[in-house]
């Protein structure tokens, strides 16, 4: 079976009456034998207290080498809501990965092991995933009406790793860090195959994907108290995040990630619906056209400011113009017009050096009736006249450019770069196995009903935490 990002169905109210769990919660674990105990059976008598809908809770075990394992399979003996799973290879994203990809619940979650997070927000974080309203959900403690108690230094690298993502990804979400998230199966099926880390960067990558790829993420505000006794490496942890930070700015960059957003994946966005007198995507296309307007006529002005130093005035802007020009159209094309791929590359390039044209000779007009009316005109004049100029230009540049040059339908007409398709293959009827990677962690899934034998699922080779 071959799956696209963009055929996911409408998001719809899960059923009322539903006999199979409904949630799954993950807790990924690595020798946590002293810890794992109390936090499933408080989490347990939680969800059995307030969750309105059948539920499990599965316990992800990292290649533990203390009593782990064996804990985990009590408590599925024990309790017929909870499962064991084992892996060999280390990485709470490997886990997640893992598990959420066997597991059949519509609704898939995680949190920390120390419970950090008061329970009380699970319901909250859910609830819009079962409703239908939103496709991710995420813990944040930033948010003004969270309560957090930690110190210092926690406050500060948390704080300074989300001001990075939004400066370096432009990132929205709040809080990339905070153990406690949830997505919808049929988005987890689409989305995982795309994260590539396997470690804690995973839930990050994931989120900037999802976001990028136009998934509604909903933030529920924690009260989140700091375990003191956590053993994560923080240092090298920062650093891998900054890695992965770099990695997939740089795929998206590059656009070898092919998730902006050529069409909405569940195809009912409010702002994709057709309105009468209104043009389709005629406010997006006008903000990212005025983005890199804006940007290019700096571009422009900085060449020509250079140029103007060993060349004439008119030379000057032919030169300055032609090469703005040609980095405006490429931008235009991919970011305003989201038109993917080479081909009718050149064409495109072809007719915007059309445009250029018209607006050469709109701002060369210009500067020749300024030169007639004022044989030495100072430099800032000069700048004057042809920023207006530019301006006339850019509005027409616009109108040809959307009219002539990227017409309604081009992005599809053009054949744009497909979402990447990943495969998915499966072992057998009820076993999903990415074909993703080139290693394997194996794993056993015990419950107190039933029992699985080793199955294999594919991972990526690199080591984890």
């Amino acid at each position: 079976m071959r799956t696209h990002l963009g055929t996911l169905p409408s998001r719809q109210h899960l059923p009322v009456a539903h006999s199979d769990p409904v949630l799954d919660v993950v807790i990924p674990v690595h020798n946590e034998e002293n810890d794992l105990e109390p936090c499933v059976r408080r989490l347990h008598a939680h969800l059995a207290g307030t969750f309105p809908y059948p539920f499990r809770i599965t316990i992800a075990d990292n290649a533990s080498t203390d009593l782990t394992e064996a804990v985990a399979k009590s408590l599925a003996a024990e309790i017929p809501e909870v499962a064991s799973f084992r892996l060999d290879q280390k990485g709470r994203g490997r886990a997640l990965r893992a598990v959420w990809t066997r597991s059949e619940a519509p609704v898939l979650a995680y949190m920390d092991v120390d419970l950090s997070t008061d329970l009380n927000a699970l319901l909250p974080l859910v609830a819009p995933l079962i409703s239908g309203h939103s496709d991710l959900a995420i813990g944040s403690r930033l948010t003004r009406s969270s309560r957090v108690v930690r110190g210092a230094k926690r406050e500060f690298i948390s704080r300074t790793y989300n001001l990075i993502l939004r400066g370096s990804l432009a990132a929205r979400f709040s809080d990339a860090q905070c153990g406690f998230k949830a997505i919808r199966k049929d988005v987890a099926e689409r989305l995982l195959p795309m994260v590539e880390d396997t470690g804690w960067f995973f839930d990050t990558e994931m989120l900037v994907l999802a976001e990028r790829a136009g998934l509604r993420i909903h933030e529920v505000p924690v009260d989140w108290v700091d375990d003191p006794d956590s053993t994560v490496d923080i240092v090298r942890t920062a650093a891998d995040d900054l890695k992965g930070v770099w990695r997939v700015g740089r795929a998206l960059a590059t656009g070898a990630l092919a998730l902006d957003r050529l069409r909405r994946p569940f195809g009912d966005d409010p702002r994709d619906r057709e309105l009468g007198g209104v043009p389709p995507g005629l406010a997006r296309q006008l903000v990212g056209f005025c983005v890199v307007g804006a940007l290019s006529t700096l571009v422009y002005l900085v060449l020509y400011s250079a140029f103007r130093l060993g060349l004439g005035s008119q030379p000057a802007n032919a030169a300055a113009l032609l090469v703005s020009a040609i980095g405006n159209t490429a931008a235009n094309r991919r970011l305003t017009f989201g038109v993917r791929g080479r081909e009718q590359a050149v064409r495109h390039q072809a007719q915007g050096l059309v445009v250029f044209a018209i607006g050469l000779a709109l701002t060369s007009g210009s500067l020749a009736a300024l030169q007639a009316a004022n044989t030495r005109p100072s430099h800032g004049t000069e700048l004057a006249v042809l920023i207006a100029a530019n301006l006339a230009a850019t509005v027409l540049r616009f109108l040809l450019f959307r009219a002539w040059v990227f017409p309604s339908g081009a992005a599809t007409a053009a054949g744009p770069e497909p979402a990447r398709e990943y495969a998915l293959a499966t072992a057998d009827d009820h076993e999903p196995v990415l074909a993703h990677g080139s290693a394997h962690a194996t794993g056993d899934f015990d419950h107190r009903h039933h029992h699985t034998p080793d199955l294999d699922h594919d991972s990526d080779p690199r080591s984890a935490r």
